[in-house]
């Protein structure tokens, strides 16, 4: 096979241990000159850069050997997803020694306008000219290093890439641990909102903090291992993020999957909402988010006269956005057939004043169908302790009027710096969803009277005593225990009576 410029390519087929070693690798390249909360910014590009061009190099290929030979006939645009112009292919960028910040950043700009419809800002906003930051030795070492390997469909699955792409995701949010929370939400708590939600062959997906696109993607996968139809999934994905880097990755994300025809825009969710029809809010049938916790500054001076009724539980507080996410959320579930899920901070269960009264609305309209309790230390950027909230526009009728509690606080494994949800909780915290009924220390089911006589207060421990485990001794067993404890209790009163005499406190 031959590039775009004529050079011969030889299949050697990628596995996920190579390219991920090497990817990181790349990212290695940067330290130094490159603060590690920004490798993101320009890694992704050139990945996705790459690809790009060894995708075209493989369309044209197969339409040159098509048309027997004929350049003109495998350049023409309907051969290729993607259009490349004329300098801006990766090897043209791969022949300069001087300025390559510069070129690079030309031909990212340029492949963008040549596709405005799907690559339109795709590549963000890095500053590739910054020589003080990048130099030409640098940028050289980069390239030279992302050149070894070829990104084409032939020798890198979509999968696979995918999945390097993830892993170079959490290997970011570990190095930047206390930001990693504005994009990066861990994937068994993902894929346990996932499993609950349980999205369906030609469903509509939204995430309205949508991140790097992991949720939307982790639907996706759930779609597939469940048989469904992806052809049926086209146009099916929405998100909307904020942050103009993240909402790039997401783009570079879902494409680098082989996700085809989705729909992530840019914008901040609460004050402008991306996706409308007509006068409303546009509806899903699966809504899901990791919203920014508590978030301040979050739109209330807008949420005052909400064009799209969108404080129809009551105006949050001006300092916590968590419930302006919950009635976004909630406004964007589809008649019948929509459920939400929500990762939220403990205190949306408890607090009072504004948010209590949005509560008791809520949870009076009857579409609280779980909450959820998970451990502390799981995710990234705060050691408090998350909670899941699910939500369905009509619950089932045994589910009416009750709300399942189920405390998943101890479902985790240690670890030294972040504990971890393993397949096991996350199959244990879902049986309990599924089978909603009681379990002693885990889980109750709540009507909704007992919750009105706690005021609507829904924090977990009301509801869902710990299991107390009762020690069996003998009574001989239980007068040894004493014996040693007063023995002790002599001997620790004799040690202070010594030490006073020591100090002359006492004669």
């Amino acid at each position: 096979m031959k590039s775009k410029n004529g050079v011969n390519r030889t299949l050697t087929v990628l596995d996920i241990g190579s390219l991920s070693s090497h990817l990181w690798e790349a990212a290695n390249i940067l330290r130094g000159p490159v603060d590690a909360a920004d490798f993101k910014t320009y890694i992704f590009p050139l990945l996705f850069f790459k690809r790009l061009s060894d995708v075209y190099d493989e369309e044209f290929s197969a339409a040159f050997d098509e048309s027997a030979g004929d350049v003109e006939f495998a350049q023409f645009p309907e051969n290729h997803r993607f259009q490349i112009p004329d300098a801006c292919h990766w090897e043209e960028v791969r022949e300069r020694s001087a300025n390559i910040g510069h070129a690079l950043q030309k031909a990212m700009r340029c492949i963008e306008q040549a596709n405005p419809d799907s690559l339109h800002g795709i590549f963000g906003d890095a500053q590739w000219t910054n020589k003080e930051r990048l130099s030409d030795a640098l940028l050289k070492d980069l390239i030279e290093h992302f050149s070894s390997l070829d990104l084409g469909n032939e020798h890198c699955k979509a999968d696979i890439l995918g999945q390097a792409y993830e892993y170079l995701i959490k290997k970011f949010a570990d190095l930047t641990n206390k930001k990693a929370g504005e994009f990066y939400t861990p994937r068994s708590v993902v894929t346990l909102m996932v499993r609950i939600l349980a999205p369906q062959t030609g469903e509509t997906i939204y995430d309205p903090a949508c991140g790097t696109g992991g949720m939307l993607l982790e639907a996706l996968h759930y779609v597939k291992e469940h048989d469904g139809d992806l052809n049926l999934m086209l146009g099916k994905l929405f998100g909307q993020e904020k942050n103009l880097t993240t909402s790039s990755i997401a783009r570079m994300n879902l494409f680098l999957h082989g996700a085809e025809d989705f729909h992530i825009e840019r914008g901040d969710t609460l004050r402008s909402p991306a996706f409308y029809s007509g006068d409303n809010l546009a509806a899903f049938d699966c809504v899901i988010a990791n919203p920014p916790f508590s978030l301040e500054k979050w739109g209330e001076d807008v949420w005052l006269n909400d064009p799209y009724g969108r404080n129809f539980a009551g105006l949050p507080p001006a300092k916590s956005g968590d419930y302006a996410w919950v009635q976004h959320m909630v406004s964007s579930m589809a008649f019948r057939t929509g459920r939400m899920a929500v990762v939220l901070p403990h205190g949306v269960l408890f607090r009072m004043s504004k948010e209590g009264e949005i509560r008791r609305k809520l949870l009076e309209m009857d579409i609280l169908e779980a909450v959820i309790g998970l451990g502390q230390n799981i995710f990234y950027g705060t050691g408090l302790a998350p909670c899941l909230l699910v939500f369905r526009d009509i619950k089932p009728t045994e589910h009416r009027k009750k709300v399942l509690f189920i405390n998943a606080s101890k479902e985790f494994k240690t670890g030294r710096a972040q504990n971890e949800l393993l397949p096991e909780h996350v199959e244990r915290i879902h049986r309990w969803y599924q089978e909603y009924r009681d379990v002693e220390g885990a889980c109750r089911v709540v009507t909704l009277d007992e919750i009105r006589e706690n005021d609507f207060n829904l924090n977990i421990p009301r509801y869902v005593e710990p299991v107390i485990e009762e020690e069996s001794m003998t009574v001989d067993e239980a007068v040894e225990n004493l014996k040693q404890s007063l023995q002790a209790a002599y001997a620790a009163e004799d040690r202070l009576k010594e030490l006073l005499i020591r100090e002359g406190l006492l004669s």
